[in-house]
């Protein structure tokens, strides 16, 4: 049974490249779901400009597996997608995790749910060989159209081969690739992999690297196939970081794009490069090997007000020392970047 094809509409949005953030997940301070500011959360997103929302990923905490929250996170931020009246414009995305019969079935779950796109995660899988990812591949993308996805080494991915990505862009029903090896080789094999395929023009590159998102999307990739010139870009991008701050995410990547028709880049955006870059390593906890990475995102939300508080499923996940400080030194630093008058102005519809 081939996959589902996505929209016309869904489609044009996809490949023309949008902001997609990764869900995070709102929980009262005895760890259960706080259902109130969880569709808040969405409501965020949406209201931001967001082109999509990805549910059930990393960011989302893949323990909601474990604590059987899997369903609900995502019936309720399709909910929200569709009382916004835009169902037909907005990219759902689910994750996708675990050996094949369970990712089918997450799939199947996704698909049932009204999901788009599952974003299959390797994490957790590092004793497959590269075949057997490739075969789990297959079967979900014939359930649901297939997000590729490479997830960095330190929060559960693992290096994963050129030949790997050129294969998984060969299969019908992949219809886009999430890079975040938060690694220039590594994000350079999959451009060039799927730059070799014949279906490179029907795969939508998108950036997962939240340590260098600016440059990403402003880089031409150019390639020798078979001795012509092949040229492609990173069109959107899939984050964790766009978790926060959204609304100046958006405002970004409208930005580059208009840059990018002009073939001209300012420096002025090569800094804000540099400048998310430094949020982002704050925010993800770099300092201390992305331990509080979560927390860090639920941080900033809970500054504004979106969450209440920053319980994560596991209580060893939290702040890293000196992490909240860091927080209020890029929030002093880089006032530009981020978008509170906006989530002030419009909290209390939110919650509501």
């Amino acid at each position: 049974m081939a996959a589902a094809a996505l929209s016309t509409v869904k489609k044009e949005i996809l490949f023309q490249g949008t902001v997609i953030p990764a869900h995070p997940l709102a929980l009262k301070a005895d760890r259960t779901l706080d259902e109130r500011r969880q569709r808040a959360l969405s409501r965020y997103y949406l209201a931001s400009g967001a082109g999509g929302i990805a549910v059930g990923v990393h960011t989302t905490q893949f323990e909601i597996r474990e604590h059987g929250l899997l369903e609900t996170v995502l019936r309720l931020a399709a909910e929200e997608v569709e009382l916004s009246g835009r169902s037909d414009e907005i990219l759902k995305v689910a994750g996708i995790c675990g050996p094949t019969e369970q990712a089918v079935a997450e799939a199947e779950l996704a698909v049932s749910l009204g999901y788009d796109i599952g974003l299959l995660s390797t994490g957790g899988l590092r004793d497959w060989s590269e075949e057997s990812l490739i075969e789990r591949a297959r079967a979900v993308a014939a359930v649901i159209p297939v997000f590729g996805f490479y997830l960095q080494p330190s929060v559960g991915g693992r290096p994963l081969s050129f030949d790997f990505w050129r294969q998984l862009a060969d299969i019908p029903g992949v219809v886009g690739i999430k890079m975040a090896p938060f690694n220039r080789y590594q994000t350079i094999d999959v451009m060039r992999a799927v730059a070799n395929s014949s279906r490179r023009g029907e795969i939508a590159l998108y950036t997962g690297n939240d340590d260098n998102i600016v440059a990403d999307l402003l880089t031409p990739y150019r390639f020798q196939v078979d001795g012509e010139p092949m040229e492609l870009r990173i069109v959107g991008g899939l984050l964790g970081h766009w978790a926060v701050w959204t609304r100046q995410a958006v405002k970004l990547l409208e930005e580059i794009k208009a840059v990018r028709a002009t073939g001209t880049i300012p420096p002025e955006l090569l800094t804000r490069n540099i400048e998310v870059t430094d949020t982002n390593a704050v925010f993800f906890d770099t300092a201390n090997g992305f331990a509080g990475c979560i927390p860090g995102i639920h941080e900033v939300l809970r500054r504004q007000g979106l969450l209440d508080g920053i319980w994560c499923l596991n209580p060893e996940e939290t702040l890293s020392p000196l992490q909240a400080e860091e927080i209020e030194r890029v929030y002093r630093e880089y006032p530009h970047l981020h978008d509170d008058a906006f989530v002030s102005e419009h909290l209390a519809q939110w919650l509501a």
